[in-house]
């Protein structure tokens, strides 16, 4: 069995030169001078297709709490880390370890939508805080809300893509076609923009659904040749990402079809490998933007160039601000996180005037609302390009999204979850 990687903590130190100190006559501390833990379970897919994305999601997380030095309100905060490896049953199994092996008293992550349906059900049922700053299943904080699910920093599928329909509608693209992952991910992703992008009148030509790890997108980039649309939508996640962008670029749509991509498309994790004229000028909405020219991005985009030779992704500056969003809580609380619903009703009062990835609250639901960004993909300024090729820059910017966008909640919440026979499509 793999053997799973712990943070060093001053806490574990103690504790073995206790036992050293014993060893030469003196008296083991007592309880109430031996350090205080709280153990954080942290999920995320160490191998496996999005393998990228949870280092990206293991470094955002590590940097903020070695900024703080591992410590809130006198509580040592000792992270073990548990790979998904990109796949729900794996992904389960780790989440049972944590809980009942483990011992965690919290669990943070995992990244992909359908790993963060596989463990929601076992968690709610164990009554264990599950805090989701990358998994954007919409059911989670909809149909399926809990008290003990939350999306600290995170995000719906469907919230940034809503405004996209709109967007492409406006810019004169009448005609599209869709083409995204066949999963939760990309169906609400997807789903999202189709239904806007219809309510205003716009035709969906034909939707594509790709499995996971698909390696030759020529069939599908063949009949989008041939339907003629305006432009394209796409969702795209981990390694398909910049699969797909090489091969559509190799394929000569680039230029002539205009390509609209969701957050993960053009994610830095996913365009790192990339030379910039296989992303330049690519359009993406996103609740995050690392080219923003906001002291709080700016500032995490240099601490996080620094640390890890690299540009922040999405994944990297949720996670960072969900231990933000964790410690502020733990404070809250004066580390007192046994007192389980108490310690979720303080994650819950907390909100954010800026985060890097802008202002942040909870709704009732127990979902993010946030910024969404219109994102273009342009050259990193000379300070980055030593890390970085490209980078997201935003063009406009939609305050406070929700992620029901101007849906009324309980209209909404009548129709099916988006799928592929529900794509909220206007007839």
């Amino acid at each position: 069995m793999r053997l799973h990687r712990k943070m060093a903590t001053v806490a574990l130190a103690l504790v073995s030169m206790s036992g050293l100190v014993a060893g030469c006559g003196s008296t083991t501390p007592s309880a109430s001078t031996a350090p205080k833990v709280i153990k954080i379970g942290f999920i995320a897919p160490e191998t496996g297709s999005a393998a990228a994305s949870g280092e990206d999601m293991i470094h955002g997380w590590q940097l903020w709490w070695k900024q703080h030095g591992n410590t809130i309100d006198g509580y040592k905060i000792e992270t073990t880390y548990y790979d998904g490896a990109s796949d729900p049953q794996t992904t389960l199994n780790m989440a049972r370890e944590a809980v009942q092996q483990g011992g965690m008293q919290m669990i943070v992550g995992p990244y992909l939508a359908s790993s963060g349906l596989a463990i929601a059900p076992y968690l709610e049922q164990a009554k264990e805080p599950f805090f989701m700053p990358t998994v954007s299943a919409d059911n989670l904080t909809q149909r399926a809300a809990s008290p003990y699910l939350i999306r600290t920093a995170g995000w719906t599928s469907s919230q940034t893509t809503h405004p996209a329909g709109i967007w492409a509608y406006d810019q004169g693209y009448h005609t599209v076609v869709t083409i995204g992952s066949a999963y939760a991910f990309g169906y609400e992703t997807v789903g999202g923009f189709a239904q806007t992008f219809t309510a205003k009148g716009g035709k969906v030509l034909k939707q594509l659904w790709t499995p996971l790890g698909t390696a030759d997108y020529g069939p599908y980039l063949s009949q989008i040749s041939l339907l003629k649309p305006q432009a394209v939508f796409v969702e795209m996640v981990g390694a398909d990402a910049p699969n797909f962008l090489k091969q559509w670029q190799a394929f000569g749509l680039a230029g002539k079809v205009k390509l609209i991509g969701n957050e993960t498309l053009t994610d830095q994790s996913n365009i790192r490998t990339l030379p910039l004229q296989d992303v330049l000028g690519i359009t993406t909405f996103a609740h995050y933007a690392e080219g923003r020219q906001n002291p709080a991005t700016q500032q995490f985009d240099q601490q996080f160039a620094k640390a890890y030779k690299e540009l922040p992704s999405y994944m990297a500056a949720a996670c960072y601000t969900s231990a933000e969003w964790i410690a502020q809580a733990i404070a809250k609380q004066h580390g007192n996180v046994t007192n389980k619903l108490a310690f979720l009703s303080a994650v819950r009062s907390i909100s954010f005037a800026n985060t890097p990835l802008g202002p942040m609250k909870l709704d009732k639901y127990g979902n993010p609302i946030e910024n969404v960004y219109i994102r273009t993909v342009e050259a990193t300024p000379p300070q980055y390009s030593n890390v970085a090729v490209a980078w997201n820059v935003p063009t406009y910017t939609y305050h406070n999204v929700s992620q029901f966008w101007t849906f009324n909640p309980a209209q909404y919440l009548k129709q099916p979850d988006y799928s592929p026979t529900f794509q909220g499509i206007a007839q």
